[in-house]
């Protein structure tokens, strides 16, 4: 069991692309997985049945694990059965036979436009860090990139006569997206007049620096987007992901098709578009007011 747990492993890395995060999170439910089967008297790879598979993901329902990680594992043992089943370990796949539990996404906040505006325009800006902070928020809240995405920006990504950043997403998919004129302003002056300030040999051509002068860090920009939003009080407490969120939401106001938002969020499935942003009630007043025969009095 573990030498084929030890070869799916290198064929995650060499030929699925997963994110890091994914392959280690792959790798620890499988281990859960084995140890299970070995507990119901499976010691070898090709003893892994569907009757196997039910029973591990039901004692993991039965011990009240979140949706979200019941489908996360139903998918590492779907990956990792169709692996044994392509080296011919198992003669038969039986991931194709599990049920996919449904997650519950739930929405997170988001600023309204005028707190968005708020937040952007007060934030108080003071040395390299001061202007670090503000270009952070504004790249998030002006492009909608993940937080990671923005982490991974280089100097060089940026277009300042067309306007756009060059991102790398998730699957090493990459699109360019729209910066807009404030967060382009933001990081010029970042670039002028705060990361000189900041950089050091150990810098390279990270865009966004830490206080020591590396490439600063998700967990940092995450810190970032909460102190600088609490700073500004009576809003609610985001991070990076709600400003995300936010922009998808007032692009959407602003009449942005969904088509244009999933490229600019990076979405592979609209269907992730669709879950991940909302139309405000107003929005929706506004429309029906103007569509319907009957909206306006």
């Amino acid at each position: 069991m573990e030498e084929a747990l030890a070869g799916f492993a290198r064929h995650l890395r060499a030929e699925r692309d997963l994110s890091v995060h994914t392959r280690r999170a792959y790798i620890g439910d499988l281990r859960d997985l084995c140890r299970y089967a070995e507990e119901a008297g499976v010691g070898s790879a090709e003893g892994l049945d569907v009757g196997v598979l039910r029973g591990w993901l039901a004692r993991q329902h039965a011990s009240g694990r979140a949706r979200a990680t019941l489908a996360r594992r139903t998918a590492a043992a779907r990956a990792f059965t169709a692996y044994l089943c392509r080296c011919g370990v198992l003669e038969h796949d039986p991931g194709p036979l599990l049920g996919t539990p449904k997650r519950h996404r739930e929405l997170p906040a988001v600023l309204d436009q005028d707190a968005a505006g708020r937040l952007l325009d007060r934030m108080e800006v003071d040395g390299p860090i001061g202007l670090r902070d503000l270009a952070v928020l504004e790249v998030l809240y002006g492009t909608g990139v993940r937080v990671s995405e923005l982490c991974g920006l280089d100097i060089d990504d940026l277009d300042g006569g067309r306007g756009t950043v060059r991102v790398l997403g998730k699957g090493n998919r990459e699109r360019v997206v729209p910066i807009g004129e404030p967060a382009a302003r933001a990081v010029g002056d970042w670039l002028r007049a705060g990361r000189p300030g900041l950089a050091n040999e150990h810098s390279g051509p990270a865009l966004f620096l830490g206080a020591r002068g590396g490439r600063l860090h998700p967990t940092s920009a995450r810190r970032i987007v909460h102190a600088r939003i609490a700073e500004v009080g009576d809003m609610p407490d985001l991070g990076p992901h709600g400003l995300r969120h936010s922009a998808a939401t007032h692009l959407l106001e602003g009449g942005a098709d969904l088509r244009s938002v999933q490229e600019i969020l990076g979405h592979a499935s609209l269907q992730s578009t669709q879950i991940y942003t909302h139309v405000s009630p107003e929005r929706l007043r506004q429309v029906h007011r103007q569509a319907h025969p009957r909206g306006a009095e």
